[in-house]
């Protein structure tokens, strides 16, 4: 049985708790996706992180681009690590794969990249990309991953990209501020303005927030692909989506043709 491609992505704030790496949540994730595998599907992570794991080596102030770089290259290596530990208690491979917004701008450098991810899936191994924090900026500055992943998924050929945040679905409005705020469950489409909204990022690690995700669900609703925005804090929604075909919560993008 040929296996479904997904994208699963994680935020910093997932990830990240009291200005480290958060183990028992990046050991749910592993443990899901190798659930995941185990049903019907190939998984492609990409991860957030690397600046926080450098972080833990190396207090430098986060307010500088070339700091978050300095710290993405200390942190990266540590971050891989750490993943290939908890893979290992699943009998699972995991893999490096450091991208840039330009390899997206070729044909051929993307062919070049698929041809990898291709490779490193047909081997059961898990590739886990991230930007290449050290020589590309953008998603230090502007992002946190969200668009890269959209990126990802069109063209690495998953149906569906999975966005796992302190953001658990997509509301009518900031649950934050209103109490009677209420979850849309399926979204099919977004309007202009809400894609032009100001960022509102949670984390001293992050820098997306709802509208680099609301901008990413846009960018694959118009290639014929799906999303999912659901809460990284909690799995149960995402497993039930996924592994029991039951959609409880998040918020699940997709074109309506």
């Amino acid at each position: 049985m040929k296996k479904e491609r997904i994208v699963i992505k994680v935020g910093s704030h997932v990830l990240t708790e009291n200005g480290s790496i958060a183990k028992e949540r990046m050991f749910a994730l592993v443990t899901l996706i190798s659930e995941l595998k185990k049903e019907k599907y190939d998984v492609i992570l990409v991860s957030s992180g690397a600046v926080a794991a450098g972080y833990t080596q190396l207090s430098l102030d986060r307010s500088t681009v070339a700091n978050k770089q300095a710290l993405a290259a200390i942190g990266q290596p540590l971050l891989l690590s750490m993943y290939q530990n908890k893979f290992a208690k699943f009998d699972l491979l995991c893999s490096q794969v450091l991208l840039y917004a330009e390899v997206f701008q070729s044909k051929e450098h993307t062919q070049h990249a698929k041809n990898a991810i291709d490779t490193l899936l047909e081997n059961n191994v898990v590739p886990i990309i991230n930007e290449n924090d050290t020589v590309s900026i953008e998603e230090l500055v502007f992002g946190d991953n969200d668009r890269l992943s959209a990126h990802v998924a069109h063209h690495f050929d998953a149906r569906l990209l999975v966005i796992l945040s302190d953001i658990d679905a997509f509301y009518d409005k900031d649950p934050n501020k209103y109490d009677d705020a209420k979850r849309r469950a399926v979204v099919t489409h977004i309007t202009q303005a809400e894609l032009e909204a100001d960022h509102t990022p949670n984390n001293e690690f992050a820098t997306g927030g709802i509208v680099t995700k609301l901008q990413s669900a846009d960018y694959l609703m118009k290639h014929g692909r799906e999303m999912f925005l659901a809460s990284g804090f909690d799995l149960s929604d995402v497993k039930s989506l996924l592994v029991d075909g039951e959609h409880v919560g998040g918020t699940l993008f997709k074109t309506d043709k």
